[in-house]
């Protein structure tokens, strides 16, 4: 049975035919322009690298790794984390919380599978040479329940594939849809996965760039320029049944001169930004934000601080750059039956555009 580790650009795993993204179609979000691939990776030196792992009809699964340059214990990045609801494994969640900061790359997976692919990522930071001295490591992974399109109890995400997510890692183009952690998931009655897109706004006096990426597995329903959009509005059948657990991971990277709490600040405009979609936040979700700089804690380099007052702008971008991914997780997937005959399929392009234009 295939199983495939896909890279950017993949010979294994390509765009899915007729695929479009949200700004293709003409459903750009916000007014700012975005870096040169809409992607996390506009945001200078940061990476992305996918596992992904099909093996029909049971398993749809897989990892996503996002690798900041150079971050290791003894060079950690300045960081924030919000919980909109905190239904979720989001291993690593109170040391970010409580110190500010990430000392390792940040994993994405399948719920039952973090626990294993932290301790890969521990492995694989100890070998390293930021890693050697280490005595303490704090790994990040988060996670959402792919459970309703693949055998989750059987935890197919090893070591093997966290290593090939984190050395396949590269910056440019960024793979979204059914790829690693995105292969299985779900979110408001359509194919789901992984999405992105970046924002560039002048800020004290120097243009920055702002990066998200989001693993979409939530609940409710879509809107997309104020009117609701159901499977059956654009020609899909009803799902019989809803996602196994509804939940969200948005991570959010940045140049701009920002310390922990202002991190905290963006982190939760992520959160609030999935309302735009339709997001529903319901009991089982886990909603979380993760907000990281790409500049070092103590970097004399750049502004000392950036007051508060400035951060509008930058709120601005998380939100439009939030919305434009999930829109573009949707789009970008591809038809996915688990193993109880539950099939989910994308938004498809030409119907969602003759509703909203």
């Amino acid at each position: 049975m295939p199983c495939w580790s896909c890279r950017h650009p993949s010979p294994v795993r390509p765009r899915p035919p007729l695929a479009r993204r949200a700004r293709e179609l003409g459903l750009a979000v916000g007014d700012l322009p975005t870096g040169p691939h809409d992607a996390l990776t506009d945001v200078p030196g940061i990476r992305v690298g996918h596992t992904t792992l099909i093996r029909p009809p049971r398993v749809h699964s897989g990892v996503t790794a996002i690798v900041p340059d150079g971050v290791g214990p003894a060079s950690p990045l300045p960081a924030g984390v919000f919980a909109g609801n905190g239904y979720g494994k989001l291993v690593g969640f109170t040391q970010i919380a409580e110190l500010g900061a990430i000392e390792t790359p940040i994993l994405l997976t399948s719920t039952l599978s973090a626990f294993r692919v932290a301790d890969a990522l521990v492995g694989w930071v100890l070998e390293r040479p930021e890693g050697a001295d280490a005595r303490s490591l704090n790994p990040v992974v988060g996670e959402c329940n792919d459970g309703l399109l693949s055998d989750i109890r059987s935890r197919p995400v090893g070591e093997e594939h966290v290593r090939a997510a984190l050395e396949s890692a590269s910056d440019g183009p960024v793979a979204e849809g059914s790829v690693g952690a995105g292969t299985g998931t779900t979110a408001l009655g359509f194919k789901a996965g992984i999405g992105t897109s970046s924002r560039r706004l002048p800020l004290a006096g120097q243009e920055v760039t702002v990066g998200v990426l989001v693993q979409a597995n939530f609940d409710g329903t879509l809107r997309v320029r104020g009117r609701t959009v159901t499977p059956a509005d654009v020609g899909l059948p009803t799902p019989d049944s809803g996602p196994e657990a509804g939940s969200c991971m948005v991570v959010v990277a940045t140049d701009a001169p920002l310390d922990a709490r202002q991190l905290t600040r963006l982190a939760r405009r992520a959160v609030y930004a999935l309302a735009r979609v339709g997001a529903a936040y319901g009991h089982g979700s886990g909603d979380y934000g993760l907000a990281f700089g790409t500049r070092p804690l103590g970097a004399p380099a750049g502004p000392a601080g950036l007051p508060d007052a400035e951060l509008d702008s930058l709120f601005i971008a998380v939100l439009d750059a939030v919305e434009e991914a999930v829109l573009n997780s949707l789009l970008m997937s591809t038809a996915t039956t688990g193993p109880g005959g539950d099939t989910r399929h994308p938004l498809p392009a030409a119907p969602l555009l003759a509703l909203v234009g």
